[in-house]
């Protein structure tokens, strides 16, 4: 069988040689904790503490504020000392519980359930509901509303995320070879909610002992199956992953739900795991710490609300002062003006360049070569709807399916005028999406 894969694509840098060989060490935080009530799409939690409160580690302390929302749970004891706005990852200043952290990570007791086969559908969504889990790929969406289609019975595909197709990143990586049983565990909780699904994981070919080690450890279930992709940017986007899988195409007004399948993250199933079997919100992630500034690359085990500065000790530092600092990926994360940021839900990386590649150079006029259709994984003209929306042509920008923009880069990467296409339609994208709410 050929490797699943999808038209399009870029195949840059990766940067995984880092990290990918450091396996996950486990870190306590040393500062104030900060929540931001925002850590996913949807309306932002409510919090059940006040300030003066003293809290455990594992405890609540802000509730879902709607049905597309997700409780937040405390990843260290301590008194709370403030709820106020904190500036997060995007810029927004956003209210935030702030967590004087005592050092003692004081825990409340955790129920393990003995036999997750036993539970009905209703009692497994509740446990992933109730432990705030959210989708920690990046876009933060509420897993219980994920696993909560419309026509349960439609769903065919259950689809793992092994791809971490975006460069430096390899936190993925770790956990599939250092905790591949939580991930098939989590795998086959969330089967048991659609009987008429099988299960694949999609991992590139370019970790081929992790798809050694899943192959060997599902070649006895019948209803996992791994399944292997072609190594390229940006293959673990969820349309192109779905795609290369079941060769079902979806566009922007669809859910992967409407062709019969469910997408989740490598650390979104594990934390489904950990909350559906051992009784754990979710507290902590995987974090690749790394870039050519970075003494030390490394994968950490981190409690959510620890501050980035943190994180860069935990790496020894800088070797030199970076000239380029990133939340996540270069290709899809954010750029940070500075450190005293708190991680989040969706925090995957923290990446430290010691070279500025997109203030290198100066955008010039378009040569009209094709190469950004080329490389589009979504079919669309990366280099018309850049003018469309540099001209505020939103009427335009709609006709020619801007909306259908996946925001992956490639577009930018490959144009060899260096035009910040993806920039360009990404904020027309959310213009456009504005005034549609609007009306």
């Amino acid at each position: 069988m050929g490797l699943g894969t999808f038209k399009g694509g870029i195949h840059p840098y990766d940067g995984k040689e880092l990290s990918k060989d450091k396996p996950i060490r486990e870190v306590l935080p040393k500062g104030d904790m900060v929540y931001p009530l925002s850590q996913h799409i949807g309306a932002p939690a409510k919090p059940v503490v006040a300030v003066g409160d003293t809290v455990l580690k594992g405890q609540k302390i802000a509730e879902a504020g709607g049905f597309v929302s997700a409780p937040i749970y405390a990843s260290a004891s301590g008194k709370v000392k403030a709820i106020e706005p904190r500036r997060v990852v995007v810029g927004d200043m956003v209210t935030s519980i702030v967590i004087e952290n005592d050092g003692e990570f004081k825990s409340v007791e955790f129920k393990e359930t003995k036999d997750v086969a036993s539970l009905s559908k209703e009692e497994i969504i509740d446990k992933i509901k109730e432990a705030g889990i959210v989708g920690m790929g990046g876009a933060g969406f509420p897993t219980h509303v994920k696993l909560s289609p419309k026509e349960p019975e439609k769903i065919e595909y259950i689809i793992a995320n092994c791809a971490e197709c975006e460069p430096y990143l390899t936190s993925d990586y770790r956990r599939m070879l250092e905790e591949p049983e939580k991930l098939i565990g989590g795998l086959k909780i969330v089967l048991q909610l659609f009987p008429n699904a099988k299960a694949y994981l999609g991992i590139e070919d370019n970790k081929p002992d992790c798809i050694q080690k899943l192959t060997e450890m599902v070649k006895d279930e019948p209803k996992v199956e791994v399944c292997p992709l072609k190594t390229k940017y940006p293959q673990g986007s969820e349309r192109q992953l779905i795609y290369a899988i079941s060769k079902r195409a979806i566009n922007a007004s669809m859910l992967p739900a409407d062709a019969g399948c469910i997408v989740n993250n490598v650390d979104t199933l594990v934390a489904i795991y950990n909350a559906v079997k051992l009784g754990k919100p979710l507290m902590h992630r995987i974090v690749t710490i790394t870039g050519q500034a970075v003494k030390d690359p490394a994968n950490f085990s981190v409690c959510i609300g620890t501050n980035f500065a943190e994180l860069a000790e935990m790496a020894g530092g800088f070797k030199e002062q970076p000239k380029k600092i990133i939340s996540g990926g270069p290709m899809m994360g954010f750029a940070m003006f500075g450190l005293d940021i708190p991680t989040t839900k969706t925090t995957s990386a923290l990446l430290c360049l010691t070279e500025d590649e997109v203030a290198k150079y100066q955008p010039s006029a378009c040569i009209n070569c094709a190469r950004c259709v080329e490389v589009c994984p979504s079919r669309i003209v990366p280099s018309r709807l850049a003018d469309y929306s540099e001209n505020y042509q939103e009427n335009m920008f709609e006709k020619w399916n801007g909306l259908e923009c996946i925001e992956c880069g490639s577009c930018s990467f490959i144009c060899p005028a260096k035009r910040q296409l993806a920039q360009a339609i990404k904020s027309m994208k959310k213009t456009v999406l504005a005034n549609k709410r609007k009306k």
